[in-house]
């Protein structure tokens, strides 16, 4: 009928909209058979002259005010950085749009010409979707499109660990060039704790007695203790100085950076021994990698990687062409 829409489409929420005296008037009803009966109504008011009922005068919200308000909720969050830079281009692209008439189909094709992966997809589908629940949380919308947008099937990832033969080059050319960052290196792969948790740890939370670093910042916010193997602590130990107190971080910053720079040492390391498709990220998949390899169970990866499902110790514990042959080689007949 015409006067009588749905926004957002397949919302389930219909609004009328009608002139009187040259004048626009618009309502937000609810249901499709509600909204014609008052559509009807209205028009038939205005027809006969009777006065129709003041309306309260809504105030236009935006996309940018939505994002505004979620970036205010996430203010404290350790991810407050990227929080803020979705935000940006988010609000460049859709912040002047009313918000309440931005459609999941709309959010589809700009998520499709936007973003390369589905990761990356589905990363600002979050975000956009947090900032309508937020919306709706402080009653400036009513319904959130990005919930209808598809959630994108993503790949496995990047999986690339050392072989120990890797490892050993590795180790040799950083101990050569930039001696400095060796503890951080070996205490990196034979931890597995992720760049944020290793970098924020300090002092305080290493325990030598006990062959722990109790972590309290962590990806998925659940407190852990990550155990240290004979390498972690030796390298720990060379790091150790008198005058050190208890709250100075482990890896403190060089100079003023705000952020832990690990690329302008780590890859010209890498460059020199010759291994590619290998970032910082990837001393974690190393360190399950050996777990596995060493005949640990996904169970006791889990734990000690601190993944919050069995799912991602699964992913993680795959085992290098190398160690998969050894294991077939053992039903050939000439192994018994």
């Amino acid at each position: 009928m015409r006067g009588v829409y749905e926004n957002p489409v397949d919302s389930g929420i219909w609004w009328i909209h009608y002139y009187v005296a040259g004048k626009r008037h618009r309502e937000k009803v609810g249901r499709k058979s509600d909204a014609i009966k008052l559509y009807q109504t209205r028009k038939a008011d205005a027809a006969a002259g009777r006065k129709l009922p003041q309306l309260r005068n809504s105030k236009v919200v935006t996309v940018s005010e939505l994002i505004d308000d979620a970036l205010e909720f996430v203010a404290h969050h350790k991810d407050n950085r990227n929080y803020k830079s979705k935000g940006e281009i988010v609000r460049e692209a859709l912040g002047s749009r009313h918000a309440t008439e931005l459609t999941p189909q709309e959010l589809e094709r700009w998520l499709r010409e936007r973003c390369k992966t589905a990761a990356t997809a589905n990363r600002y589908k979050a975000f956009i979707s947090l900032c309508y629940r937020e919306g709706v949380r402080n009653g400036k919308v009513s319904v959130n499109p990005a919930r209808l947008v598809r959630q994108r099937k993503e790949g496995t990832g990047r999986l690339r660990f050392l072989s120990r033969e890797e490892y050993d080059r590795l180790h040799k050319v950083i101990s050569k060039r930039f001696p400095e960052h060796i503890a951080e290196f070996v205490v990196s792969i034979h931890t597995g704790m992720r760049l944020s948790e290793q970098y924020s740890c300090t002092w305080s939370q290493v325990h030598f007695d006990r062959k722990t670093i109790e972590l309290t910042k962590t990806k998925n916010g659940s407190a852990r203790a990550v155990h240290l193997n004979s390498d972690a602590i030796a390298a720990l130990e060379s790091l150790k100085s008198p005058r050190q107190h208890p709250s100075d971080p482990v890896f403190p910053r060089e100079g003023s950076k705000g952020r832990f720079d690990t690329r302008s040492w780590f890859q010209p390391c890498l460059e020199e021994t010759g291994i590619s498709q290998y970032v910082w990220h990837c001393n974690r998949h190393t360190f399950c990698s050996w777990l596995a390899m060493a005949g640990a169970s996904i169970k006791e990866i889990q734990e000690a990687a601190g993944h919050k499902t069995i799912t991602m110790s699964a992913r993680y514990s795959h085992l290098s062409p190398a160690h998969r042959l050894s294991v077939v080689e053992r039903i050939a007949s000439g192994s018994k």
